[in-house]
């Protein structure tokens, strides 16, 4: 569908991104040849798309990778989409980090949706599709399942190593939670609201700033 396509960015997504196309035998053209390409990638910060976008001449389709950005930064082009892969990336990994992951893609008209599928496909991602106008929501509930998991392994941790046990005995317990479909264990299923009860006096004492995290978090989790 696409045989040249203009990367614009180099960091965790994009490396992986033009790293992939590679892969596949694409011509991937740097910044200087976007008058060469038939696809032009913005794989930068969110609020850089709008000025990149605005900077490449109206012609080829034009596509982001952004999960929270609306297709309207696009403009002033008519033919574009979006394509955000479901995944965290780093630099100490390449194009494997795509593999497997699902990409909400986001288009106007079944032309930029056929595109945006064969994009994710390309890049080895799982797309389905997604209305523009939901995009807010569907990038919170990425974020929290992505960086609020980061938030969590930091405040058990923190309680954890004050008690004196290794921190890193959590990662197991954490994978194999996800690995058992997330079936609620502990003392919320089992009911036990006086073992919830301790720990919400154990932290008021020991660690008040996560004391109201914990009340919010059993506040949602009980069935």
């Amino acid at each position: 569908m696409f045989e040249r396509v203009a990367v614009i960015g180099r960091g965790r997504v994009g490396s992986a991104v033009a790293e992939r196309l590679n892969q596949r035998g694409l011509r991937v053209v740097n910044r200087p040849y976007q008058q060469d390409a038939d696809l032009v990638v913005f794989c930068v910060p969110d609020g850089a798309i709008a000025s990149e976008s605005a900077q490449v001449t109206p012609g080829p389709w034009v596509a982001h990778v952004s999960g929270a950005t609306p297709l309207s930064a696009l403009s002033p082009h008519v033919r574009r989409f979006g394509v955000h892969p479901l995944q965290t990336f780093t630099r100490s990994r390449g194009a494997e980090q795509l593999d497997g992951a699902w990409a909400a893609v986001t288009a106007e008209n079944s032309e930029g949706r056929d595109r945006g599928r064969w994009l994710g496909e390309t890049l080895g991602l799982r797309p389905f599709d997604l209305d523009d106008r939901q995009r807010t929501l569907y990038h919170a509930g990425a974020v929290v399942a992505s960086n609020y998991l980061v938030t969590l392994y930091r405040a058990a941790s923190r309680l954890v190593a004050a008690a004196g046990a290794p921190p890193e005995a959590l990662i197991p317990l954490m994978q194999r939670t996800i690995e058992n479909g997330f079936e609620l264990t502990g003392p919320i299923a089992r009911g036990d609201r006086a073992t919830v009860d301790a720990h919400l006096s154990e932290l008021d004492s020991r660690a008040s700033d996560l004391a109201d995290m914990y009340r919010a978090l059993a506040a949602v989790t009980r069935p």
